[in-house]
């Protein structure tokens, strides 16, 4: 029972994992006179003076990302005298 039902579950994994796969690139874009337009407005409209927009391409990381990457600012030694004298370094 226990090696019927771990085959099951492999063969799900694998299937599921096939059908993500192929779906993972985007699908072309099109454009009239500068407009975005649907394929499906293509086919009811008619695919007159229709261009494919160009991809673009993704940054390597959001603007978040690159804030939290980018090394903080060093605490100068004068200010962390002062926050030694004032107390704060102690809380």
């Amino acid at each position: 029972m226990k090696k019927t039902s771990l085959t099951i579950a492999a063969a799900l994994a694998i299937s599921i994992a096939g059908g993500t796969a192929s779906f993972a690139a985007e699908l072309p874009t099109y454009a009239v006179k500068g407009l975005p337009i649907s394929p499906v407005q293509i086919g009811l409209l008619g695919a007159a003076n229709v261009q494919e927009q160009p991809q673009v391409a993704p940054s390597a990381a959001s603007p978040h990302q690159l804030s939290v990457l980018t090394p903080r600012p060093k605490v100068r030694a004068a200010t962390a005298a002062a926050r030694t004298e004032t107390g704060l370094a102690s809380r």
